[in-house]
């Protein structure tokens, strides 16, 4: 079977996170700085594999004060954990277009298995020629299952922060 290689085309991929504040409202953020690499049978992910690498410290919430604390030892602690890496372990297609998704979740220096939705958003040639693909990926993990402890009990008894994250990618990738 042919395989084609891929890497993430920055300039037009985002990665992103969402997380209830107060359970009242969500936080939403991003995080700028990331690689990733992929390879695929000739028409489809199923059986393939990618791998991301994000760059914790690169965290941006749209907050200067909050982005300093997410990057301390409270919670990515970046200073000695820099890098945040997704490794495919299975990838299944389950209609046309549909993906399952198994990977290695590896943050704070603890691996987890985690289960992510995919949808394959086609394949296209830019005007330079390049042959693209995009993919939109979902999915949700518990902050402390990787040491992102911290929280604060408010009045009422509520937390600060959700232990629940969604995860959300949309990735496009440049044929090698």
């Amino acid at each position: 079977m042919a395989t084609k290689k891929w890497v993430i085309d920055p300039a037009h991929s985002e990665i992103q996170f969402k997380v209830k504040h107060l359970v009242i409202s969500t936080v939403s953020g991003s995080f700028d700085e990331f690689t990733g690499e992929a390879t695929t049978s000739e028409d489809s992910f199923e059986g393939g594999e990618i791998a991301v690498h994000i760059k914790a410290a690169s965290i941006n919430t749209n907050n200067a004060q909050r982005d300093g604390h997410l990057r301390s030892a409270d919670f990515f602690d970046a200073d000695n954990h820099n890098e945040i890496t997704i490794k495919t372990t299975a990838i299944k297609q389950v209609s046309a277009d549909d993906y399952t998704i198994t990977a290695d979740f590896t943050m704070r220096g603890v691996t987890k298995q985690v289960d992510f939705k995919a949808e394959y958003g086609g394949k296209a040639t830019d005007g330079y020629g390049n042959t693209k693909i995009g993919l939109e990926v979902t999915g949700k993990i518990n902050r402390k299952d990787f040491g992102l402890n911290w929280n604060a009990v408010v009045e009422g008894g509520g937390l600060t922060v959700s232990e629940e994250v969604k995860l959300i990618a949309h990735l496009q990738f440049i044929q090698q």
